[in-house]
């Protein structure tokens, strides 16, 4: 069984039993439900569910080949599956999703609430959790209506009274300093860390021979940085030499219509995760990626090869005025070492 490094306020009994629930809305949620199962946290046998029209099925052909023991894959849902049924663990990637806050509003029989890794979402998470001001669960990049931010609070508060009870746990790839952790063993929220340990020992996806392996942003499609820039950026890039380009799953066709007609970028297709895809450099290679979630995974994924990723940190002239400095500095901490 792989080992979860855990810190001593917030220890994690293991090895777990039973059976669980999962539903995931993004390729990196399916890797961390593989990934949490693997290491013993979620029971003997877990049922993941898709969510429908998510582009997982690459990603899920992926994990059918080599998943642990005990992993059954559903067909896609419009729904995510309710929390009182019989499973021992009710588990999900996205606590700022509302179908999951109603689900959990309406009742949790789950003996135990799981998060698992999706990235800097987790860390904002766990950030408003440990706040002693109750505060809203909803996505910090889009405009709430009154109703929507007053379930997110609900979700807020029903999380803390999950963490009472001992039945909340979080478990992620990415780094929580140590008073964070704290703070939340203090509030009965369990934390466990892995470092990619099941994905380590699998073999690798693909290989690509381009020099420069450029990691494609949503943040144009948010509306949070300006196109031109964007793109000029890529320009500069591929001046340099031949570039594969990994579109985010939310980047416009509009968008890679305009990259796929500079001179030297090839289109790769969305796949699996960038995680499972770039966690092996060619001598050579270079990645290129600006601030977002792949960054301090793939550091823990390249090892001694993560000298050769160059995160570029946003200029404060590529900002949208309606990007609040909050979540500016928030995307930007993927940065720090």
């Amino acid at each position: 069984m792989m080992k979860l490094t855990q810190h001593d306020t917030n220890e994690v009994p293991r090895p777990r039993f039973g059976t669980a629930h999962v539903w995931v809305e993004s390729p990196l949620q399916l890797l961390s439900a593989v990934e949490t199962h693997a290491a013993g946290l979620l029971g003997t046998d877990i049922r993941i569910i898709p969510r429908h029209g998510m582009p997982l099925e690459a990603t899920t052909e992926a994990m059918l080949r080599h998943a642990p023991a005990g992993v059954q894959f559903e067909p896609a849902a419009r729904k995510p599956p309710q929390p009182k049924s019989t499973a021992e663990r009710y588990v999900t990637g996205d606590a700022y999703s509302g179908k999951i806050q109603r689900a959990l509003l309406a009742g949790v029989r789950a003996k135990e609430i799981v998060i698992i890794d999706d990235g800097m979402a987790t860390l904002a998470l766990i950030k408003q959790l440990i706040s002693a001001d109750p505060t809203p669960l909803v996505r910090a990049r889009t405009k709430n209506s009154a109703a929507r931010t007053a379930m997110g609070l609900a979700a807020w508060h029903r999380l803390r009274q999950l963490a009472r009870e001992d039945r909340l746990l979080i478990v992620s790839a990415l780094y929580v300093d140590l008073e964070s952790r704290q703070r939340m063993a203090d509030l009965g929220i369990k934390f466990a860390q892995h470092k990619f340990e099941w994905l380590a020992t699998q073999p690798v996806a693909e290989k690509f021979t381009e020099s420069t392996l450029l990691i494609g942003s949503a943040m144009v499609a948010d509306n949070l940085i300006h196109e031109q820039p964007y793109l000029q950026w890529i320009e500069e890039i591929a001046a340099e030499g031949p570039v594969a380009y990994f579109p985010h799953r939310r980047e416009t066709p509009e968008l890679l219509a305009k990259i796929s007609t500079i001179d030297q970028v090839v289109l790769k297709e969305h796949t699996i995760p960038i995680e499972m895809r770039l966690r092996v450099l060619r001598p050579g290679q270079e990645i290129r990626a600006l601030p977002s979630t792949v960054i301090p995974s793939l550091r823990l994924l390249l090892g001694p090869d993560s000298r050769f990723l160059y995160p570029q940190a946003v200029p404060d002239g590529w900002w949208t005025a309606s990007t609040p400095i909050e979540l500016r500095e928030h995307l930007s901490s993927s940065l720090k070492v």
